[in-house]
């Protein structure tokens, strides 16, 4: 990567000019602080470098990452398809383009790795998974859903374009999801392919996102009165609204390394408990933050009477969960050996992120 792209990277992935990210949050003590061990605390200065190379890691692959969806969303028709819609697509890029961390193409990337798959189809893989986040992004901040005004420090989409073209943005960038997928660029195996799009169908439809969305308006009480939530209710909630795009990263990277069902189990694991520290982390920092760092609304999950585990357990009790969460990641990763460091380093940039 040259100079210049890497910092256009990290551009990308810890800011705008609206919204930049202090890097004292890969600080090594702060990570043993999460990590709850005193073990840990000194492993933690003697992987310094591994937490001071997240940085450069994560934005290294959220320039392959764009490079490759500015590919997929080209002007120019695709066999079998007519015509690419000139409104549509500029739509398409404003959601997809130019903005966001790229933490689940990272989190793909990264697991495919320790299990020795292709990088190359990795990143594809890792792309069609985009495709998916930022479909959701673009639903989610709808007048019927959250009705946000900005994300990503910009207007969304259907402040930038207008509602109807939003919702065709989100069809569009879905379904292209699973066009991607599917290529033999992904994986020479059919088989493998028709997994990881049976896995991603799964964590994105009906039992997953989109269900987890539901609970979520209904958690507001959009359909009837609204009532307390357990907390088992609330991570429920969150771990298929949030947690599932994040497992399906890590136990896709592990699909497409063929790895056994041990080393997979671990992974799902790891998985499900960074996915939960996401949501938790996110929750705070809407409580937390502000618009100009977080790049958009901040507050909004109280106003629109969201149940949340910040909620639920209070800002320092969310706190000793994350903690938690960091650690159970920490040791799910135990049979990669330092393969794995760099999914460890992932774990505390997701609990100590500030956007």
């Amino acid at each position: 990567m040259t100079a210049a792209a890497s910092e256009y990277a990290r551009g990308l992935v810890f800011g705008s000019i609206d919204a930049r990210v202090e890097i004292s949050v890969f600080n090594p003590l702060i990570s043993a602080y999460f990590s709850g061990s005193s073990a840990t605390a000194n492993n933690a200065m003697m992987n310094k470098s591994i937490i001071t190379d997240f940085p450069t890691q994560l934005a290294s692959v959220a320039a392959e990452a764009e490079s490759l969806l500015k590919r997929l969303l080209g002007d120019a028709p695709l066999d079998g398809e007519i015509s690419r819609p000139p409104r549509l697509v500029a739509a398409m890029r404003h959601a997809a383009l130019d903005g966001g961390k790229r933490l689940r193409p990272f989190l793909l990337v990264e697991t495919a790795t320790v299990f020795g798959a292709a990088r190359a189809g990795a990143l594809m893989a890792g792309a069609a998974l985009e495709l998916v986040h930022c479909y959701s992004l673009v639903h989610d901040d709808l007048p019927a859903m959250d009705d946000d005004d900005l994300r990503r420090g910009r207007p969304t989409v259907h402040k930038a374009f207008d509602e109807a073209t939003a919702i065709l943005v989100g069809d569009a960038l879905l379904t292209l999801a699973f066009d991607v997928m599917a290529r033999s660029e992904v994986h020479a195996d059919p088989a493998v392919r028709v997994a990881l799009v049976a896995e991603l169908a799964r964590a994105s439809g009906l039992g997953g996102m989109a269900g987890g969305q539901m609970l979520d308006l209904a958690a507001e009480g959009r359909f009837e009165p609204k009532r307390v939530m357990t907390e088992k209710e609330i991570a429920t909630l969150q771990a298929m609204k949030t947690g599932a795009l994040i497992r399906f990263a890590c136990c896709a990277g592990a699909i497409l390394g063929q790895a056994d069902a041990t080393a997979r189990a671990s992974i799902d694991r790891y998985g499900t408990a960074i996915g939960q520290a996401f949501q938790i982390a996110d929750d705070l920092l809407d409580v937390e933050g502000d618009a100009r760092t977080l790049g958009k609304a901040a507050g909004t999950d109280a106003a629109a009477g969201k149940a949340t585990l910040v909620a639920a357990l209070g800002t320092m009790g969310a706190r000793a969960r994350l903690k938690e969460l960091i650690a159970q990641s920490d040791a799910a990763l135990a049979p990669f050996g330092t393969k794995a460091d760099s999914l460890r380093a992932a774990a505390r940039f997701i609990a100590e992120r500030t956007t």
